[in-house]
This record gives C-alpha cells, structure tokens and sequence, in this order.
C-alpha cells in the first residue's frame, strides 16, 4: 500500500509541474478542459469567488444570493480561510498585486 501512496505523490506533483508549466489562459483553458469536467472547472472558480468575498467581508446571505449556491461551500471555503494553509489568500494578494481580479 505505501508503493501507492508513492506514486500518488509522484502523480500529484507531476500535475502541479504540469500546471505552473502553463504560460497563458489559453494553455490554461486547454489543459483544464481536458483535465477537468466543466463543472469541476466552475466549482473551483465558485470557490475562488467565494473566498474572494469572504475575505472582503460578505455574510453568508450576501454569497448565497449573488451565487445562488448553498452554504455548504461557503461553508467550506470558509473553514480553508480559517484553517487552511493560505492558498486562497496568496492567489488573491497576486491576483489584487497585478489588477486582475474583476
């Protein structure tokens, strides 16, 4: 069972290189089409959204009615925010640095 939890890794980091390999949206957009269901796609962008709001200073109800999504990813968004490792925050330090996020 180890030997699978290797590989795994192996897998997992092979994917991050793939991805910080990227250099454009386009490359993005073709890779993650291919990777990823459209849904998956959304949900993650949702997620991104989600914390981006959050971290602005918006209540539940405000993120439930401009997304029109339960509480349970606000919920766990929120819980990331909290205890997580600060991937949510340093994505939108950068993207607020270089005036992308809309």
């Amino acid at each position: 069972m180890r030997r699978n939890n290797v590989r795994s890794e192996e897998e997992i980091h092979q994917l991050f290189e793939a991805i910080l390999s990227l250099q454009t949206k386009d490359e993005c957009y073709e890779f993650f089409s291919d990777l990823c269901t459209v849904n998956e796609v959304k949900t993650m962008a949702l997620r991104l959204e989600v914390a981006k709001q959050l971290l602005e200073g918006a209540t539940y109800l405000d993120i439930i009615e401009e997304t029109q999504k339960g509480s349970a990813i606000i919920f766990r968004v929120k819980n990331c925010l909290k205890h997580g490792r600060g991937g949510f925050r340093t994505i939108l330090e950068r993207l607020n640095m270089h005036g992308k996020q809309q």
